[in-house]
C-alpha cells in the first residue's frame, strides 16, 4: 500500500507539475527572457588610407570608398597630403562635407602634428575637431644623437603630455605610430616609458602590426602586451623579407600573402578586448597609389579592386579568428 502510493505521487506530481507551469500567465516571464537574441556587431569599421586615393579629388575619393565597402576614411591632413595644412581651414571642410555625403566617417586623419603651439599645427587640431575628427595620428620622432635615449624619452614625455592637455581641451585623441627603423617607437618597447607621462587619455599609441613584426621577429606578441593599454588606433598593412638588389629588406604585399600571422593577431585583439578605430594602408605596388602619387601608372579599377580585396581578407580573417 505504502509503495502504491509513492506511484501514484509521483504519477500526479508530474501531471500537476506540467498543470502548474501552464497555467502561469505568459506574461508573467521577464521579457527579455522571450527577446530574440542579438545578432553580434558588425565585424569591424575599417577606414582607408586616404594616401592612396591621391589621385582623386574629394568627392571622387569619398565616392569610391563608399562603393568599395569602406565605412571611412583616415585623411591625409599634412605636407603633400589630401589637406596641407595651411589649407586646413577652407579644405578640410570640404573633404569632409564630400565624405559625409557619400556616408564615410571623418573619425580618423593623419597628421605631422606634434607641437600645438606651433599656430599651424593647432589650427589642424582646432579645425578637425569642429568637424568631427576624433582621432589623429601625430608626427614622427626621431632620437638626437647629442642626448641619451633615456634623456631623449622624458623630454618627449614632457612633449606628449602637453599635447595630450590640447587633445582633451578639443575632445581629440593623438596617436603616435611605431614605426620601423629609427624613428622613436621602432623598437616598441621605448614607447610606453614616453606614454607614461600622460594620463593616457586623450593621447596613446597608433599601433601598427606590420612594423611591429618587422623589428620584433617572433617577440611581436610581447611588445603587444607591454603596449595595449596605450592603444588607441590601429594600422593594418603585411610584408616579408626578400632581396632587394643583394640586400636584404622588408617588401610590402596584399594582406595574407606576407608574415604577419593576422588570425593569431586578431585572437589578441579580441582577448584583450581592443576595439579602437582602424586604418587600411596599402603600401605594395598600386601603379603609385601606395606612395600617395597623384597619376596612376594602372588603371584606377585594378587598384580599387585590390583595395576591395584586401578589405574583404581583414573582415573574414577577423570573423574567423578566435
Amino acid at each position: 500500500m505504502k509503495e502504491g502510493k509513492q506511484k501514484i505521487s509521483r504519477r500526479n506530481f508530474t501531471k500537476l507539475s506540467a498543470a502548474a507551469v501552464g497555467s502561469i500567465p505568459l506574461m508573467s516571464f521577464n521579457p527579455t527572457l522571450l527577446a530574440p537574441i542579438p545578432k553580434p556587431k558588425e565585424d569591424l569599421e575599417i577606414s582607408l588610407f586616404s594616401k592612396h586615393l591621391q589621385f582623386l579629388d574629394y568627392n571622387e575619393m569619398a565616392a569610391a570608398t563608399a562603393e568599395m565597402g569602406f565605412k571611412g576614411l583616415d585623411l591625409t591632413v599634412r605636407p603633400k597630403g589630401h589637406v596641407i595644412p595651411e589649407m586646413v581651414a577652407t579644405d578640410l571642410p570640404k573633404a569632409i562635407t564630400a565624405m559625409k555625403k557619400y556616408g564615410i566617417n571623418p573619425k580618423m586623419m593623419t597628421t605631422n602634428v606634434w607641437d600645438a603651439t606651433q599656430q599651424e599645427q593647432k589650427a589642424v587640431l582646432e579645425t578637425a575637431s569642429s568637424l568631427g575628427v576624433t582621432h589623429y595620428r601625430t608626427g614622427w620622432l626621431k632620437y638626437p644623437e647629442d642626448k641619451t635615449i633615456t634623456e631623449s624619452q622624458i623630454t618627449f614625455g614632457q612633449q606628449a603630455a602637453a599635447l595630450e592637455l590640447v587633445n582633451k581641451s578639443l575632445g581629440l585623441i593623438g596617436c603616435y605610430q611605431n614605426h620601423a627603423g629609427k624613428h622613436v617607437g621602432a623598437p616598441i618597447w621605448d614607447l610606453p616609458a614616453i606614454l607614461s607621462a600622460t594620463n593616457n587619455e586623450n593621447m596613446g599609441c597608433q599601433y601598427d602590426i606590420r612594423h611591429a613584426v618587422v623589428e620584433g621577429g617572433n617577440s611581436w606578441e610581447l611588445g603587444l602586451r607591454q603596449i595595449k593599454p596605450y592603444i588607441k588606433s590601429i594600422v593594418i598593412k603585411d610584408f616579408k623579407w626578400g632581396q632587394v638588389d643583394g640586400k636584404w629588406k622588408p617588401i610590402n604585399t596584399p594582406l595574407g600573402e606576407g608574415m604577419v600571422d593576422f588570425n593569431r593577431y586578431f585572437s589578441l585583439l579580441k582577448k584583450y578586448k581592443i576595439n579602437v578605430p582602424i586604418s587600411l594602408h596599402l603600401e605594395y605596388d598600386l601603379g603609385g597609389a601606395e606612395h600617395g602619387a597623384a597619376k596612376l601608372t594602372i588603371d584606377k579599377k585594378e587598384v580599387f579592386s585590390k583595395m576591395k580585396k584586401d578589405l574583404n581578407f581583414l573582415k573574414e580573417t577577423w570573423q574567423q579568428a578566435e
